[in-house]
């Protein structure tokens, strides 16, 4: 089987990293198993000595034909579907699980955005990225690669940069270095304000990085407050998801005592 570029598939040739990865999740609050894109089942091999219920997303055909062969009597549920237009809960139900995969790169921040679609059901995630994407990840405030990606992930999962592989460990090589990582989620899940104003100012403020938050929040709070409180001087990367929160509730509030003042 030769890798397809239209799927982003490089296969991983190195089982020692393959079993490190598999062995990274700790399976302490769940049953159950998905891998994203299981290609050759390199990975899949030593996730079937977890003794869980694993169940394998593939979109590619030829590559779901080919794990068939390979692994006959292979205890896992195949399901051929792309992952990012699929309903997880048709094919995983209500129950907890945990996502691993050797993420194609091409679609790996997609992979997280869908993960915290439903992070009330995976209580851990483990895989590799590019290396670039993992670190962006788990990045903390002041770090050049702190950005969305870092902030909506670290507002409900602690994440642990593992270990970097080369290129050279591929077949074919890809052009970049990779990293493997794990997240799991924090206990308290209640971030403490509106999540869809918490996401939005996060994105609107990273959309212009280097600009201070007096610019970029104009549209959110009062021009006065923005020019004399001295907060405003910072940019997105030096704050902290809590600072985000706070920045979410006092919006929030802002909006409410709008809505609630007389009408003229």
């Amino acid at each position: 089987m030769k890798a397809k570029k239209s799927f982003g598939q490089h296969f991983l040739t190195r089982k020692d990293i393959g079993e490190k990865i598999a062995q990274s999740l700790e399976l302490t609050d769940c049953e159950t198993i998905l891998e994203v894109g299981p290609g050759k089942g390199f990975l899949t091999q030593f996730l079937l000595e977890h003794q869980k219920e694993l169940i394998l997303v593939e979109a590619d055909r030829d590559m779901a034909a080919y794990l068939r062969n390979s692994f006959p009597g292979m205890k896992a549920t195949l399901v051929e579907s792309d992952f990012l237009k699929v309903d997880l809960k048709t094919i995983v139900g209500e129950k907890p699980f945990a996502l691993i995969g050797n993420y194609p790169y091409n679609i790996s921040s997609q992979i997280v955005f869908k993960m915290l679609e439903y992070k009330e059901q995976i209580p851990e995630m483990a895989g590799m990225f590019q290396k670039e994407v993992a670190e962006r990840i788990v990045a903390g405030p002041g770090s050049k690669t702190y950005g969305v990606l870092s902030v909506l992930v670290q507002a409900f999962y602690e994440g642990e940069y593992l270990f970097t592989v080369d290129k050279s460990a591929f077949q074919p090589p890809p052009k970049v270095q990779s990293g493997v990582i794990h997240l799991k989620r924090k206990e308290n899940q209640d971030l403490g304000c509106n999540y869809k104003i918490f996401k939005k100012i996060v994105k609107s403020t990273f959309a212009q990085r280097r600009k201070m938050l007096r610019n970029t929040l104009q549209p959110f709070l009062e021009k006065e407050e923005l020019m004399t409180d001295p907060f405003y001087q910072k940019r997105p990367e030096q704050l902290s998801v809590e600072d985000f929160v706070s920045l979410a509730n006092k919006v929030n509030r802002l909006r409410t005592k709008i809505d609630s003042s007389p009408k003229k």
